[in-house]
């Protein structure tokens, strides 16, 4: 299955992922193509493990954390979003739990400025789960860095709504 991203809805797009689809780049157009399910999708070499960033186009913090990834080795295509609503629903990401964007990393949604060491912590382990989710905006995460570092947690979250602890910064 071959999805060109630049044509279709987000929400179109980020189903097609979570369907077994990994996003990839190319010089001329940004596609998503269905090799396997996600949970044949880990890499031996995750250094070029590609995230799928859903962003407002006018939100700086989230250009910062996508930097943040492509600095810890991940491959980084963003897709601008004006409402995220529907991504984020779309995605399974609890309302409670909802930050400024959403991304899809090797079948996972990876929810706000979650640091890249607690994604490549979450791709070794591969638990059951959604994903992983920073909710809000906390100063000192990754991407929202400034003159004060505030506490953290790192929530692991699944489809029933069990949510877990599985980092704090």
């Amino acid at each position: 299955m071959r999805v060109s991203i630049d044509r279709l809805p987000a929400a179109a797009v980020l189903t097609a992922v979570l369907a077994g689809a990994t996003a990839c780049s190319g010089a001329d157009a940004r596609t998503a193509e269905s090799n396997a399910p996600p949970a044949t999708l880990a890499r031996a070499d995750q250094s070029q493990t590609e995230a799928l960033v859903y962003k407002s186009p006018t939100c700086g913090c989230c250009s910062l954390w996508a930097d943040h990834l492509q600095e810890h080795g991940f491959k980084v295509v963003t897709q601008d979003v004006n409402d995220l609503t529907e991504v984020k629903a779309t995605a399974g990401v609890p309302r409670d739990l909802f930050s400024c964007h959403t991304a899809v990393i090797d079948g996972y949604v990876i929810e706000g400025h979650v640091p890249a060491d607690v994604i490549r912590q979450l791709l070794a382990e591969r638990p059951k789960a959604t994903g992983l989710a920073v909710p809000g905006m906390p100063m000192g995460s990754p991407g929202m860095e400034g003159a004060r570092k505030d506490p953290y947690d790192v929530v692991l979250f699944d489809p029933e709504g069990k949510r877990t602890v599985y980092a704090r910064r």
